[in-house]
C-alpha cells in the first residue's frame, strides 16, 4: 500500500475557469438544428461553458453577404437572419460567441479554393473595402442587437489557421496580416472597447507569431489576444470512413499552450491574453479515439493544469454534430464532440462534467490527482490512471493514496462536537465503467442503433456511482483510491453531521425487538 500524500489544509490558490471558458462546435448554421440545440442544452446544463466557437459565420450557408443589382448598379445587402437565429439560441442556453471572421462568401472572394464538405472559401477578398464593410457591419448588428455592454465581452478572431494552404489560400502570411489589419480596423470602428485578436496559428507554425506581433506593432494595429491550436496527433493511416493516428504525450499539448507566451515574451505582445481557440488529441473529426476511455484519462491531465498557462483552453467540439469530412455514416465514428449524435455522453464529457463539480480553492495537485475544496468545506478529488500514449501501459490498475483534511478548519480534534465521518460519494469512467463506445462494439457496432439501442447507450454512458463513510481520524480522511485501466474519477467529500435518532436499531428493519438478536447470530447458552 502507497504511503499516503498528505493534502495540505491551506489552498494553493483558486482553480482556473480556462478549461471552461469556450468549448468548439461545427459550422455555424449547425446551431439552427434541434439535435444540435438538445445537445447543447445538455452540455450547459451538466457543464456551462462561457463561449462557443466555430467556422462559417460568414460563409455562404449563413447567407450574411447578399450582392445584388438594382436599376444597372451593383448593391450589397448585408442579411442577420440566421446569425440572430443561432445568437439567440446560444443566449437562452447561456452561453455567448467566441466570435470567428471567416471564411470568404463566394461573391466576395478572389479565387475558388475550398474547404471541408461544406465547401468554406478560403482565399483572401476581392475587395478588402468591401471585406470591411461586411465585418463592420456584421459587428455592428451585434452590438445594435445585443448591446454594447455584452458584445465587448465576446472575443473577435480574425480567420482560421492562416498558416496552412487548405485554410488560407497559399498559407500566404502577408495576405493574412493585410486581412487582419483590416479586418482589425474595421471592428475597432464600431467601438474601441471591443476585443479582437489572432493569428489563429495550427501547431508548427509559433514562427509566425513574432513576425505578427512585429507587424501589428509597426503599424498600430488593434489587437486584445493572441490565439493558438494545439493538438498532438501524428500522421493519418487512412481506412474508409475513419483515420488511425499515433499520438504525443498529453504533456505535450501544455506545451503548446506554453509556446504563445515563450515566443512573445519580449514583445509588444507579450503581456495580452492567451486563447487556445481548439485542442484535442487529433486534428480528424474521424478518429475513433475520441471515443474512448483511453481519451478521457489521456486529457484529464490537461484540464487539471492548463488554466496555469493560458487564458482559455477550447475543447475541438462540444457535439459529433460537424460535417467537415462530411455525414457520419455511424453513430460512434471518431467524432470530435463530447456527445455524439442523439446526446449519447462519451467518457471525455464526464471528465469535463466532473470538473464542473471541483472546488475553487485548489488544496494539492499532481501527475495522478487535483484535489479541490468548496467555500463550504466540501472536498473534491479528481484523480486518474496515467495513459501512456504508445500503448504500452500495463492493464493492472494504477492506486493512490491520500490523506485530506476534511470537516471544520481549525477546529480541535478533541471538539467533541467536531465531526467523525465524511460521505463519500465515487463517480467513474473506465474501460468498464461508464463507456458507451464500448458497449457500442459488443452491440456489434450498429451504425443506426434502434430506439431501444440507444437507451442501452444512454444507461451503459452513465458513470459507476458508489458511496460510503469514512473515519475522520484527527481532521484527517485516508482516501485510497485503486484505478481501473484508463479511469477518471470524481470523489465528493464531506463531513458528516449525524441526526440519527437515539431510537434506531438496524435489527427493526424486520420487526425485530431492538433487544432480540439479529437474524443468524446465537443467543447465550445455544448449542
Amino acid at each position: 500500500m502507497p504511503n499516503p500524500i498528505l493534502v495540505p489544509q491551506q489552498a494553493a490558490g483558486r482553480l482556473s475557469e480556462a478549461w471552461r471558458y469556450c468549448v468548439g462546435t461545427g459550422r455555424f448554421e449547425l446551431a439552427l438544428r434541434r439535435d444540435y440545440q438538445d445537445s447543447l442544452a445538455l452540455i450547459q446544463r451538466e457543464i456551462g461553458f462561457r463561449h462557443i466557437r466555430g467556422h462559417g459565420l460568414l460563409s455562404d450557408g449563413v447567407g450574411v453577404y447578399q450582392p445584388y443589382e438594382y436599376q444597372g448598379s451593383r448593391h450589397v445587402r448585408h442579411a442577420f437572419t440566421y446569425v440572430d437565429q443561432v445568437i439567440d439560441a446560444y443566449l437562452e442556453l447561456g452561453i455567448e460567441p467566441f466570435v470567428e471572421l471567416g471564411f470568404m462568401p463566394a461573391a466576395l472572394a478572389s479565387g475558388t479554393q475550398t474547404v471541408f464538405w461544406w465547401h468554406g472559401n478560403v482565399t483572401p477578398p476581392s475587395d478588402h473595402r468591401e471585406w470591411a464593410a461586411l465585418v463592420r457591419a456584421t459587428v455592428a448588428h451585434l452590438v445594435d442587437r445585443y448591446g454594447l455592454d455584452q458584445v465587448r465581452g465576446w472575443p473577435i478572431e480574425v480567420w482560421n489557421e492562416p498558416n496552412l494552404k487548405d485554410f488560407w489560400q497559399d498559407a500566404d502570411r502577408d495576405a493574412y496580416h493585410r486581412l487582419y489589419e483590416v479586418s482589425a480596423h474595421a471592428v475597432k470602428d464600431v467601438d474601441a472597447s471591443l476585443q479582437v485578436g489572432g493569428p489563429a496559428l495550427s501547431p508548427g507554425a509559433d514562427h509566425w507569431l513574432r513576425p505578427f506581433a512585429e507587424f501589428v506593432a509597426d503599424r498600430s494595429v488593434p489587437v486584445n489576444f493572441v490565439s493558438r491550436h494545439a493538438y498532438t496527433s501524428g500522421p493519418a493511416q487512412h481506412v474508409p470512413f475513419g483515420v488511425h493516428q499515433t499520438l504525443e504525450p498529453a504533456t505535450t499539448l501544455l506545451e503548446q499552450f506554453a509556446a504563445p507566451r515563450q515566443h512573445l515574451r519580449d514583445t509588444a505582445l507579450a503581456q495580452l491574453p492567451v486563447h487556445i481557440t481548439e485542442f484535442n488529441s487529433s486534428y480528424r473529426p474521424d478518429n475513433p479515439i475520441h471515443d474512448t476511455a483511453f481519451h478521457a484519462a489521456y486529457l484529464a491531465p490537461v484540464l487539471a493544469a492548463g488554466g496555469e498557462l493560458v487564458d482559455s483552453f477550447s475543447y475541438w467540439t462540444f457535439s459529433d454534430m460537424f460535417e467537415e469530412t462530411g455525414v457520419p455514416t455511424a453513430l460512434f465514428h471518431g467524432g470530435f464532440g463530447l456527445l455524439t449524435h442523439r446526446q449519447i455522453k462519451k467518457p471525455t464529457y464526464h471528465l469535463y462534467a466532473f470538473m464542473a463539480r471541483m472546488g475553487e480553492q485548489v488544496l494539492a495537485r499532481g501527475d495522478d490527482h487535483l484535489v479541490t475544496r468548496h467555500a463550504d468545506g466540501r472536498i473534491a478529488v479528481l484523480a486518474w490512471a496515467p495513459v501512456d500514449a504508445t500503448g504500452q501501459e500495463p492493464a493492472a490498475g494504477h492506486a493512490l493514496r491520500l490523506s485530506i483534511p476534511v470537516g471544520p478548519q481549525g477546529a480541535d480534534s478533541q471538539d467533541d462536537r467536531r465531526p467523525r465521518t465524511a460521505f463519500l460519494l465515487r463517480s467513474s469512467v473506465s474501460e468498464e465503467a461508464g463507456n458507451a463506445w464500448a458497449a457500442w462494439c459488443e452491440m456489434g457496432r450498429p451504425a443506426s442503433p434502434s430506439p431501444r439501442l440507444l437507451d442501452a447507450l444512454r444507461e451503459a454512458a452513465e458513470p459507476v456511482r458508489t458511496h460510503r463513510s469514512l473515519p475522520i481520524d484527527a481532521g484527517r480522511v485516508d482516501l485510497l483510491l485503486n484505478l481501473d485501466r484508463h479511469e477518471v474519477t470524481l470523489v465528493e467529500l464531506s463531513a458528516v453531521t449525524d441526526e440519527t435518532p437515539p431510537w434506531w436499531d438496524a435489527r427493526r428493519l424486520l420487526g425485530l425487538p431492538a433487544d432480540t438478536p439479529e437474524h443468524g447470530e446465537r443467543e447465550s447458552g445455544d448449542e
